[in-house]
């Protein structure tokens, strides 16, 4: 026979837990925000007005807000009054974290934000043709001390290499394994840092493409494209999203998304940082976006239909343009892409 005081502690034991489980739920459930300026058309000018509603009274230690996953460190308190200048475009999504007696709550709401101004369409004309090694899965682009280094893609044949770009030759390369499938790469701060697709996680390297570090993903769901402003890493995953990340912790700081007057853009592949804007290729569009890094604002389409026309294996599986890279001590802009045996340098034309 079971000891009755045994059955009587179960007892209690299971009513305390059902009992916390109970307020734990109450208390997920019990907040939400509210927008108490909603309005339809959101400009520069606008100050957002947001109320944490808290329906039972709960109360709270502390709240935290974040604006599209960073961390608002001048905001506090039951309220968030936040002005809309230079803050990102698309759907901004603002997010406050309830603390109370170690529980944590969660609401969230958000507003859409269109560009304003329509992007500007240019053309582009071919400055120099050079060779490129057409079994290169380009990934990702960038020069570095007058070398041009390179990311190439696909199980069993992705590697990291620097290369001649007049001549094509490959000066020197480090090959992936077979489980791996590369993807973006930039250089800051005399560090190489390329992007693997699925495995959530990315290698740095030192000049000489010797493995120095690897970092994981966080809320960033795959590794796309990459670029750098000098300063901080911007990352692409596929989303509709590009993430800001510092090069350090790796810890993914905020994001922007691609905005016109009329749609946000998903799809985002390899990045580029030129002159202050982020030049970023949609993948297998023929054409090259110019947004602004800060609000993602897309400002201009570089039109590059027309260069298929170089390329007579363009259409086979998904050899598309995927390529971007600036030499900034020449001012020069190259373009290539996937399996293509030529790289182009370009001029942008309005």
């Amino acid at each position: 026979m079971m000891n009755w005081k045994y059955c009587v502690l179960v007892a209690f034991v299971a009513l305390s837990l059902s009992s916390c489980k109970t307020e734990l739920d109450r208390f997920k459930s019990n907040y939400s925000l509210e927008i108490t300026n909603e309005k339809n058309n959101w400009s520069d000018d606008d100050t957002v007005q947001i109320s944490l509603v808290d329906d039972a009274s709960m109360g709270a230690d502390s709240i935290v807000w974040y604006q599209n996953a960073r961390k608002l460190e001048d905001a506090e308190g039951n309220t968030l009054s936040r002005k809309l200048t230079n803050q990102p475009l698309g759907t901004l999504t603002y997010k406050a974290v309830v603390y109370r007696n170690n529980m944590v709550a969660t609401a969230a709401t958000s507003i859409n934000r269109m560009n304003p101004a329509a992007p500007k369409i240019y053309n582009y004309n071919i400055v120099n043709t050079y060779p490129h090694d057409e079994s290169a899965y380009t990934q990702g682009l960038e020069f570095h001390n007058g070398k041009l280094y390179e990311s190439t893609g696909q199980y069993g044949e992705s590697d990291v290499r620097i290369t001649q770009v007049e001549t094509g030759e490959v000066l020197e390369k480090k090959e992936l394994g077979k489980d791996i499938f590369a993807e973006g790469l930039t250089i800051l701060d005399d560090k190489v840092y390329q992007l693997t697709w699925r495995s959530r996680f990315g290698y740095v390297y030192d000049l000489n493409l010797n493995e120095t570090d690897t970092f994981k993903y966080n809320q960033s769901k795959e590794g796309w494209g990459l670029c750098n402003d000098g300063e901080f890493l911007y990352k692409s995953d596929g989303s509709d999203k590009i993430w800001k990340l510092d090069p350090d912790t790796y810890e993914e700081l905020e994001y922007i998304q691609i905005v016109s007057n009329k749609k946000t853009f998903e799809k985002i592949n390899e990045l580029e940082y030129v002159d202050g804007k982020i030049y970023a290729n949609i993948y297998q569009e023929n054409a090259v976006f110019i947004l602004d890094p800060k609000t993602g604002a897309l400002e201009g389409v570089l039109n590059m239909t027309t260069l298929k026309d170089q390329i007579p294996n363009w259409d086979k599986e998904d050899n598309v343009l995927n390529g971007i890279a600036y030499d900034k001590s020449t001012n020069r802009l190259f373009v290539t892409g996937k399996r293509w045996h030529k790289m182009f340098e370009i001029e942008i034309t309005e």
